[in-house]
């Protein structure tokens, strides 16, 4: 596709004055178009039949199929949860949609009531937890692999890839109380189900949108090594340390900063608020029963009104944005109609058809809408008048028009 087409208005028309539209104002803005673009075109990614990555890959597993790799086969060694992992997009047969495999290589199911800690999982339906469809064991890949299978986010990245890549002096204060308040809100809802994520990890959390992250890899590490939730509250505890982790690097800017807490505890405290020092302090505390996450979302409440009310602007911005597409569904199914009846070459030595009657008002109105020319000949090209004319026909306004035929000898109003 070709993005460079989607311009941003030039700078005289973005300077107009408010009763002027340009014909920006009738659609969504570029960027939104090509984001969304961006993301259909990776859905729609696949291999090509013929190449050697696709004959190693199963022709369908389950009920999915098409199989896409989403990482680098070359590094596929999982340092968190210490077995050969890859990553694949596939549809599914069942409703179409595509999905995440994640493919845990060399993995033997010890224990078959393991696979019944998924469907605890499967029940959490959280907006900053990717979403655990199902898991099953499979030898279709030359091996036993145990799959899990996660909804698909387009275009999403890691906090690793985002952050860490290429070297930086630590995020805006602003950026990382909603990255608090999100990671707070799955976390009350992980550990009010009795779970634990134990993936709160920079390569592990989803960047999905400006500003937008998701737990990913849920449910994986309840399976590979399954205790019966004999240590749920441990690991609850290990969640609110890897957040404080999380939060404390990100705030310095390296991945080293976990080694020497106390200087970095320093660098925070002189880079950032005292309430932001103080919430990181309480989750890198030790571990204690009295140490819960509704202590930090008590901590945070001013901030979770802020992210409200952002949440509240974004979402009026994408309505305002859906308002401009809106009837466009219906100007199209009313260009249609005409596009059947006017210049039918099939009727073309046919006088009855396009030169009187209904026929012959719509390929006038037709030329009335397309082929205004001004007072040297030239076309007028209009935006407004098109899209007023159409919706005044398809409301059924009763006003007068006058319609003139190309040679000028006839007019009808």
């Amino acid at each position: 596709l070709q993005y460079h087409l989607y311009t941003p208005p030039l700078p005289h028309i973005s300077n107009a004055h408010p009763h002027q539209k340009s014909i920006h104002n009738f659609f969504m803005t570029d960027r939104l178009r090509e984001l969304l673009l961006r993301r259909n075109e990776a859905i729609s990614l696949a291999l090509d039949q013929l190449s050697p990555e696709t004959q190693r890959l199963p022709v369908e597993l389950h009920s999915y199929h098409t199989f896409y790799p989403l990482d680098n086969a070359n590094n596929n060694v999982n340092k968190v949860f210490g077995y050969p992992t890859s990553v694949y997009k596939a549809k599914s047969a069942l409703d179409g949609n595509s999905y995440v495999l994640r493919r845990i290589e060399g993995f033997r199911l010890q224990n078959d009531a393991a696979m019944g800690s998924i469907e605890s999982w499967r029940r959490i339906n959280h907006a900053n937890i990717v979403s655990l469809r199902e898991s099953f064991t499979t030898k279709a890949f030359g091996d036993n692999s145990l799959v899990f299978v996660y909804d698909y986010h387009p275009l999403s990245t890691t906090i690793f890839s985002k952050h860490f890549r290429v070297a930086s002096h630590g995020m805006l204060e602003k950026n990382l109380w909603s990255y608090i308040v999100q990671l707070c809100s799955a976390l009350k809802t992980i550990h009010g189900a009795n779970l634990a994520a134990r993936v709160i990890e920079p390569s592990k959390i989803l960047v999905t949108g400006k500003n937008r992250i998701r737990i990913n890899c849920v449910g994986i590490f309840d399976l590979i090594t399954f205790d019966g939730g004999k240590n749920v509250s441990l690991h609850q505890q290990e969640d609110l340390l890897r957040f404080g982790q999380l939060i404390l690097v990100l705030a310095c800017g390296s991945l080293n900063a976990v080694h020497n807490l106390q200087k970095s505890v320093d660098h925070v405290g002189r880079q950032y608020s005292s309430d932001f020092k103080n919430v990181l302090l309480y989750l890198l505390s030790k571990p204690s029963p009295l140490k819960t996450i509704d202590d930090v979302i008590a901590m945070i409440g001013p901030r979770i009104l802020h992210e409200i009310n952002n949440s509240h602007h974004y979402t009026d911005s994408l309505e305002a944005e859906l308002t401009k597409e809106l009837e466009n569904g219906r100007i199209v199914r009313l260009l249609s109609k005409l596009g059947f009846i006017n210049e039918r070459p099939e009727f073309e030595g046919d006088p009855s058809w396009a030169e009187n009657g209904d026929q012959y008002l719509l390929k006038l109105f037709r030329d009335y809408v397309f082929h205004q020319v001004d007072d040297d000949g030239n076309a007028v090209i209009d935006m407004a008048h098109v899209v007023t004319c159409l919706n005044k026909l398809d409301a059924g306004i009763d006003e007068k028009i006058m319609l003139m035929s190309r040679d000028e000898q006839s007019c009808l109003i």
